[in-house]
């Protein structure tokens, strides 16, 4: 034991004398090199903290150096937090670098726009003193905001969870007060949780609002609420996530949905951009004969983690529309319901996972598992399921697929649209809802066209002059919806889709 104890301690000393300084430095003399000289930290929201952002710095030299102090130029007051070679601090001494080695430093920053008489921030990162001094400037916009939390409990705090249909949910948030169903322009809104809309009132939002979700947030619209989007084709609409560093510009599933609940009644959506979320719009309303749940028009919805539109038994109506990637469909119209598509383009070309789904997917049916353990299917009516004038396309050999349960009516039609159908192991021969020669189904349709999109990978679903959806949409639709979702006139060759095309 004993001489396990003097080789325990001789260990110790090893380590002890391998973490100290054994090498000699001179100072950095103002030569250090940088990966930036500006540090641009992008956009926040007030009182928001920002990702974090890093800083190289190079000692191309072949002597060991020794920077003598590293310091925020705005001191202890600055609203910047370094981290200099893994220590937090706002200023640093007596830091090394190998030579031909380099650091990192990283750089965040929170903001009170109150605090600061200029929304456009900066400070300056300071390397040295005197005549050797270099330094790295930093820059913030940041922006207010009209923020909407859910209510805590006073005695708890903890973070109040809505009553949906008089009953307790594990969904954090809490409905709006008269005086905030008016979302304007003048500012954007942050939402943390879930605003729901009250039965029997209506959310307006103003064209040009920008409407951003916190993780796991989003807007409910309850049973006999409403909501009305109110955009044009000069001031859009915006949901998205509340992350405005250029990073999050493109990630999905950063925030939740904008549900409309079974009940909700005359939502409409115009000239409206829906991004990064989870499911864009989840619509949960039993169908109306007379007057559709949800009217969308002039909207793109895209780069969703699991659906752009997931509808289940409801109603809706679109014209030019635009539903974009997803994780699994852009459009799921299931459990039947009622749809009526004109000039709309549904294209995925999701790349982040495996997607099982098309595109589009149509059923009139569920399942479910009794007490017994036995799997049960459901029907419901799809009394109609048109597609006018439009384009379906992306990554999948499938991209439409009609799937249907005997039990409850299945009525679809494709008119004038391109769609790819690439059956390669003829796994659909049999089906009817497939056969393409099936004018009650089918008609003027072509498949496996090539849309020519300018660019898949941004979302960019403008079709271009090789596209084979050229003038092929029927034009009694297209006077219809005489312009495109550009603004652009197509009443003389309508294209199939949301776009006329254009020369890239």
């Amino acid at each position: 034991m004993k001489n396990l104890v003097v080789l325990f301690s001789v260990f110790l000393v090893g380590v002890v004398s391998s973490c100290r300084k054994d090498f000699s430095t001179i100072p950095s003399f103002g030569n250090l090199e940088f990966s930036k000289d500006t540090v641009y930290l992008d956009t926040v929201f007030t009182n928001i903290g920002s990702a974090t952002y890093n800083l190289r710095v190079y000692n191309r030299s072949s002597e060991d150096i020794t920077i003598p102090t590293i310091a925020l130029e705005r001191g202890a007051t600055s609203n910047y937090r370094l981290n200099v070679d893994g220590i937090p601090g706002k200023s640093f001494e007596n830091i090394d670098i190998l030579a031909k080695d380099s650091i990192f430093v990283f750089v965040e920053t929170t903001i009170d726009v109150n605090t600061v008489p200029d929304p456009l921030y900066t400070d300056r990162i300071l390397f040295d003193t005197g005549i050797h001094q270099q330094d790295v400037d930093l820059v913030t916009l940041v922006q207010d905001a009209t923020f909407i939390y859910p209510d805590r409990d006073p005695i708890t705090m903890s973070i109040d969870s809505l009553m949906l249909d008089g009953e307790p949910t594990t969904i954090r948030g809490r409905f709006l007060e008269d005086s905030e169903l008016n979302f304007t322009n003048t500012k954007p809104y942050v939402i943390y949780g879930y605003a729901a809309v009250p039965s029997n009132k209506i959310l307006a939002i103003d064209a040009g609002a920008k409407i951003h979700f916190h993780d796991n947030s989003g807007l409910i619209i309850d049973k006999d609420a409403t909501l009305k989007v109110n955009g044009t084709l000069n001031e859009k609409v915006v949901f998205e996530g509340d992350r405005l560093e250029n990073a999050f510009s493109t990630v999905p599933g950063q925030w939740g949905t904008i549900w409309m609940r079974a009940g909700s009644k005359e939502n409409e959506i115009q000239h409206a951009q829906i991004k990064n979320g989870i499911i864009g719009i989840l619509v949960d309303s039993t169908a109306s004969s007379i007057t559709p749940t949800l009217t969308l028009k002039n909207t793109e919805i895209f780069n969703h983690s699991n659906f752009g539109i997931l509808s289940r038994e409801s109603s809706i109506a679109g014209e030019n529309v635009l539903i974009g990637s997803a994780g699994e469909a852009s459009f799921a119209g299931i459990i039947g319901g009622s749809y009526d598509f004109k000039h709309a383009t549904f294209a995925n070309y999701w790349s982040n996972s495996i997607r099982a789904l098309p595109a589009v997917l149509i059923n009139n049916f569920f399942t479910y598992t009794d007490a017994n353990g036995q799997e049960i299917i459901e029907t419901r009516a799809l009394t109609q399921a048109n597609f006018s004038n439009c384009l379906i396309d992306g990554n999948n050999n499938i991209e439409f697929l009609p799937d249907r349960a005997d039990g409850s009516d299945f009525n679809f039609k494709l008119t004038n649209t391109m769609f790819r159908f690439e059956d390669v192991n003829a796994a659909f021969s049999e089906i009817p809802e497939v056969d393409f020669t099936d004018t009650n189904y089918y008609e003027n349709i072509i498949i496996n066209g090539f849309s020519h999109f300018r660019d898949v990978t941004l979302n960019d679903f403008i079709i271009g002059q090789d596209s084979d959806a050229i003038g092929q949409g029927n034009l009694n639709t297209a006077l219809s919806v005489p312009l495109d979702i550009l603004g652009v006139v197509r009443t003389v060759t309508p294209d199939l889709g949301a776009y006329q095309h254009i020369n890239f």
